[in-house]
C-alpha cells in the first residue's frame, strides 16, 4: 500500500502517490501497487532496465574493490573495462585490467558510457579530459580532487571524508552541542576550511 511504501521511504503517502502518479497510473485505490510491476516501472523510469558498460580507471585498492563489487550488476551498470597505469595490474574480477594508453580505443570498441575515476588526484583532471574527449558523459568521480567537465557532462563526485563528516555533524547534534546549520552546510563548510 501506499501507506506502507510511504513509511519504508520516510515520506507521508500523499506525497508518495503524487510522485508514483508521474510514472502512471500502477496503483489500485484501497488494493495498493503490485510490487514486481512498480518496481520495474520505476527502474525503466530511471534507466536501469538496459545495459550501461562501466570503464573503471585506477585499479589501487579502492579501484579494486569497485570492480568487485557485484551490487553494480545487479542494477544494470557491467564493469566492461579497467584501466591503470600501472602494468603490474593484470587482473581484477575476471576482468584484464588494460594499460591507460588504451582508454580511447577501449570505451570506443566496448561503448562505455559511464567513467569511474579512481586515480590519485594528481591525475584525476587528466583522465577525466580523456573520458570526455573520448565521449563519456557520465563521471563518478572517487578521487580527492574538484574536476572541470564542459556543459553537457554530467559529474557526480564521492568524497568518502564529507560522508564522515556529514555524519559526525549528526553525532555532535544529538549530543546537543551543534550549530544552526543542516548537515549539508556543515559539510559544505568543512569542505571550504579545508581547501
Amino acid at each position: 500500500s501506499s501507506d506502507e511504501l510511504a513509511q519504508t521511504a520516510g515520506v507521508n503517502s500523499a506525497k508518495l502517490r503524487k510522485d508514483l502518479s508521474h510514472l502512471g497510473s500502477y496503483g489500485t485505490r484501497g488494493v495498493g501497487y503490485e510490487v514486481d510491476f512498480l518496481r520495474h516501472q520505476i527502474s525503466r523510469e530511471i534507466g536501469l532496465t538496459q545495459d550501461w558498460p562501466v570503464v573503471i580507471v585506477g585499479i589501487g585498492n579502492l579501484g579494486h574493490a569497485l570492480a568487485n563489487y557485484a551490487g553494480f550488476a545487479s542494477r544494470g551498470f557491467r564493469v566492461a573495462a579497467l584501466v591503470d597505469a600501472d602494468p603490474a595490474r593484470t587482473e581484477v574480477a575476471g576482468l584484464t585490467v588494460r594499460h591507460v594508453d588504451e582508454l580511447e580505443q577501449l570505451i570506443a570498441d566496448r561503448g562505455i558510457a559511464i567513467g569511474v575515476i579512481a586515480t590519485p588526484a594528481t591525475a584525476a583532471q587528466q583522465v577525466c579530459d580523456r573520458l570526455v574527449t573520448a565521449g563519456v558523459t557520465s563521471i563518478l568521480n572517487f578521487a580527492p580532487a574538484l574536476l572541470q567537465v564542459p556543459d553537457g557532462v554530467d559529474l557526480r563526485k564521492v568524497d568518502l571524508s564529507i560522508e564522515l563528516q556529514i555524519l559526525a555533524f549528526h553525532e555532535q547534534r544529538k549530543n546537543g552541542a551543534a550549530l544552526a546549520l543542516t548537515a549539508e552546510q556543515a559539510a559544505e563548510l568543512a569542505e571550504a576550511v579545508r581547501q
